[in-house]
């Protein structure tokens, strides 16, 4: 059964978001309440924050004061392409640097539609190679939510057609994998998911992304890529959320092409609950397995290299 804390926390984002729809925001109006966040949620004791520029692009070391040895993760915020940033993902990033007990990069990306696909993917592999020469020797984990997500698969899914040395981990939270919109979920579960209870809201933002190329491009909607080649994958979702079946289709398809994959669906939990974390159970949980599974396969790949 759900925690008392998070079916009010439910409750009050699908009242509160129904509201915000009704006022038809603008884009712009819509990438500023994200970034403005909500005052109830504070950041992780004991994490260091510094800002960077690499390449051009705006970034933020995150680092807890307890790291327990080499490793570093990149942490691709969601938006659905077209809004997130440093500012409405930086605590949910410090989270999971504090459970992983390792630095984690955030940085922000080109958005949509302004820079469709794939500005986002160029600018997160340029990223990732810039961490690899300043890291040599040091393994990667990429981490990310909804659209984050997807992206951090992209990211894997381009280093291994580059040649370029993998990531040794995924985390991925409420991955969008199948920008098609043709997942069961998608209409199903509409009216239990606080965030995209009709398909307008991801429909037009997988127009704006993909900008006339086909959705079903791999790099686009990772779900009809070669899943085969990608590294050690943990996957959580809830149950109450449109991008359900991303996540279980995604992990069938991971699975049945011999992938090492991992998928927990948690029960009574919406769209990237986890950025509640600190206000309730589940939210505690899921990032607190997230950040454990990436110290062990970051921990296991020194240990592989040695």
């Amino acid at each position: 059964m759900a925690s008392i804390r998070s079916r009010l926390a439910y409750r009050y984002l699908k009242f509160l978001l129904a509201r915000a729809r009704q006022l038809n925001p603008t884009l712009e109006q819509r990438r500023s309440a994200a970034d403005k966040g909500s005052p109830l949620l504070s950041m992780p004791k004991l994490i260091t924050v510094e800002e960077i520029v690499m390449h051009g692009i705006e970034g933020e070391w995150l680092r807890p004061k307890s790291v327990t040895g080499p490793g570093i993760i990149l942490y691709f915020h969601g938006g659905a392409y077209v809004f997130g940033s440093i500012k409405s993902h930086r605590r949910l990033a410090a989270h999971l640097a504090s459970a992983a007990r390792l630095p984690v990069f955030i940085f922000n990306y080109r958005l949509a539609p302004e820079f469709p696909f794939p500005a986002a993917l160029e600018d997160a592999v340029a990223i990732y190679c810039a961490q690899l020469t300043d890291h040599p020797n040091v393994p990667i984990a990429l981490a990310g939510d909804s659209a984050g997500a997807g992206l951090a698969l992209a990211v894997a899914l381009t280093l291994h057609d580059r040649r370029i040395a993998a990531p040794s981990a995924l985390a991925l939270m409420s991955p969008w994998t199948n920008l098609v919109l043709d997942n069961p979920t998608h209409i199903t579960n509409a009216a239990i998911d606080p965030f995209f209870p009709d398909p307008s809201i991801l429909t037009s933002s997988a127009a704006s992304y993909a900008a006339g190329r086909d959705l079903h491009h791999p790099l686009i909607s990772p779900q009809f890529a070669d899943l085969s080649r990608l590294p050690a994958t943990l996957i959580h979702v809830g149950d109450r959320e449109t991008l359900l079946d991303d996540a279980r289709q995604f992990y069938q398809i991971m699975q049945s092409q011999s992938g090492d994959v991992n998928l927990k669906i948690f029960p009574d939990m919406w769209h990237v609950w986890q950025i509640f974390v600190g206000l309730f159970p589940e939210a505690d949980l899921s990032v607190a397995e997230l950040g454990e599974f990436i110290q062990r396969h970051l921990n296991g790949a020194i240990h592989n290299e040695n």
